[in-house]
C-alpha cells in the first residue's frame, strides 16, 4: 500500500529533515508541505493526502489542534498526526479530542514515524508509552476547575479584550486581572493567551 502525506510545519528546515526521514520507505511518499495551518487546509484539499503530519503550534494563524479539528471535518478526511516539541498533559488531550490519530515528539525514532504513518493510514492510532501515560494520567484527574472570576476573565479575553478592557468590564484593577490571567495559565498549563483560550474551549471550562 502506498501512503501520500503532507507535511505541516512552519520551519522549512525542520520539514526538510522530516521529508528526509518520511521518504525513507519506499511505501510511503510526502506529496506537499504546508507552513501554516491555512496553507495545509488548501493542499489537503487539491492533493487528498492519506495522512497529514502536523506541528502543534504554527506561528500565526491557526494552531494544530484547529488544523486536526477542520481536516476531520472534511468529507473525506485524512488521518492527522501531531508530532511536535510539547508534551502538554492538556494539548495532548485536547488533540486527540480533536481526532488526531497520533501524537507524536520529535524526539522520536525515525522507525516510529513510519509505523505511525502505517497505522493513521490503516485507520488506528499511535502513542508512544509515554504519551500514554500522560493521557491516562490526565483521564484520571479531571479538568482543572476556574473560578467563577477565572472564567468571566477567560471569557473575555476570548472576545479580544485587552486587560484595560477587561479591568474596566469587571470593575477590578489591571494588576488583578494580570493575578487572574497568572492563576489561569497555570491551572490550565499554558503560556500564552491563544493557549488559555484554546484550552478552555476544548476543556469546556468557558
Amino acid at each position: 500500500m502506498s501512503i501520500r502525506v503532507i507535511l505541516v510545519d512552519d520551519h522549512p528546515v525542520v520539514r526538510a529533515g522530516l521529508r528526509s526521514v518520511i521518504d525513507a520507505p519506499d511505501h510511503i511518499t510526502v506529496i506537499g508541505e504546508a507552513g501554516s495551518g491555512e496553507e495545509a487546509l488548501s493542499l489537503v484539499e487539491q492533493l487528498a493526502p492519506d495522512v497529514v503530519m502536523c506541528d502543534l503550534r504554527l506561528g500565526e494563524g491557526i494552531d494544530g489542534i484547529e488544523v486536526t479539528k477542520r481536516l476531520r471535518a472534511l468529507a473525506e478526511p485524512p488521518a492527522v498526526l501531531i508530532l511536535t516539541t510539547f508534551d502538554n498533559d492538556s494539548e495532548i488531550v485536547a488533540a486527540l479530542n480533536a481526532g488526531a490519530a497520533g501524537y507524536l515528539l520529535k524526539d522520536i525514532d525515525p522507525g516510529d514515524i513510519s509505523t505511525a504513518i502505517e497505522r493513521a493510514a490503516e485507520g488506528g492510532t499511535y502513542l508512544p508509552p509515554e504519551i500514554s501515560t500522560k493521557v491516562i494520567t490526565a483521564m484520571r484527574n479531571p479538568a482543572p476547575k476556574l473560578t467563577r472570576r477565572e472564567r468571566e476573565v477567560i471569557k473575555l479575553l476570548a472576545t479580544g479584550s485587552s486587560n484595560a478592557q477587561i479591568a474596566q468590564e469587571l470593575f477590578v484593577t489591571e494588576a488583578t486581572v494580570k493575578s487572574h490571567l497568572v492563576n489561569v495559565f497555570t491551572k490550565l498549563g499554558v503560556d500564552s493567551r491563544a493557549r488559555a483560550i484554546r484550552v478552555a474551549e476544548d476543556q469546556g471550562l468557558v
